[in-house]
């Protein structure tokens, strides 16, 4: 489905109540944290996405400009959530010129207090498989970790009884470009002493080079299990992030399983069930 096809009929509006920079200052990606106060109630799950009208360009005849950004919190009260904004820029393909993102830069600039329309909420939710013995298994690039972050929450408050591994592993070119998941700030330690979580990161071997994450090392001497979750009934694999990482991921897991040809199966198998759920932009 394409951007223009989203229907936006639907709007309210938000006023943005802090935006907090996740990523350190000297890290060139920056990545915010932007917490948005609703005008009005919305069913809004975990794993859905808002849309953000953001000012268009005049010069190319834009009124508005939508984006999707996925929700990174569990709704407050059904009135208050966060999204995970990582400012954008683009080369011109003539020019070479260099242009901010239309969406991201606007809302990263915002202040507390702005206003902003809103649209949605669209996309399917991930769901909580019913069997609580389920292995999860959560891949995620970018921003794509903001799902992710109230997905476990989610999970370990509302299903106490969950005893299904939870397996979640995140890549950036350097630990600098990790949101909710760096030194300054990890909302993922706190489920560290649960004896069903692990969290593994995958980082470029060159980080200031154009190189892919580097998932071979994250997966590491785990690759064995990891595959055997893959051939349970039990397991549901979730990738959330850039579309790069699904080619990414298709190199390492071609890996595991021997060949091409029989990774493919699986995931076909996999997808045709249900257990392969992927949120990518």
């Amino acid at each position: 489905m394409r951007i223009e096809d989203y229907d936006t009929n639907e709007r309210f509006t938000a006023k943005v109540v802090s935006s907090e920079r996740l990523t350190p200052p000297e890290s060139e990606a920056e990545v915010r944290e932007i917490v948005l106060e609703l005008s009005q109630d919305m069913d809004l799950q975990v794993g859905r996405s808002i849309g953000v009208l953001a000012p268009g360009q005049s010069e190319f005849g834009q009124s508005e400009h939508l984006r999707l950004y996925s929700v990174a919190s569990v709704p407050e009260g059904k009135h208050r959530l966060s999204i995970a904004v990582r400012r954008c820029w683009y080369i011109d393909d003539y020019s070479g010129e260099r242009h901010p993102g239309v969406a991201s830069n606007y809302l990263c600039d915002a202040k507390p207090g702005d206003t902003i329309n809103l649209t949605g909420p669209f996309g399917l939710p991930f769901e909580v498989p019913s069997d609580p013995d389920a292995d999860l298994v959560m891949i995620a690039t970018s921003t794509g970790i903001a799902p992710f972050r109230a997905f476990v929450r989610h999970l370990y408050e509302e299903h106490p009884e969950w005893t299904g591994r939870i397996w979640l592993f995140y890549g950036g070119r350097s630990g600098l470009d990790l949101a909710y998941l760096n030194d300054e700030r990890d909302d993922f330690a706190q489920y560290y002493d649960k004896p069903t979580f692990e969290a593994f990161t995958a980082l470029s071997a060159r980080p200031h080079w154009s190189r892919r994450i580097d998932w071979d090392k994250a997966v590491g001497d785990r690759g064995a299990e990891l595959w055997h979750m893959l051939q349970s009934p039990r397991t549901v694999v979730y990738v959330a992030g850039l579309e790069s990482v699904s080619d990414e991921l298709d190199v390492v897991f071609e890996g595991l399983a021997g060949s091409e040809e029989e990774w493919q199966r699986r995931k076909a198998e996999l997808t045709a069930g249900g257990r392969w759920v992927e949120l990518l932009y």
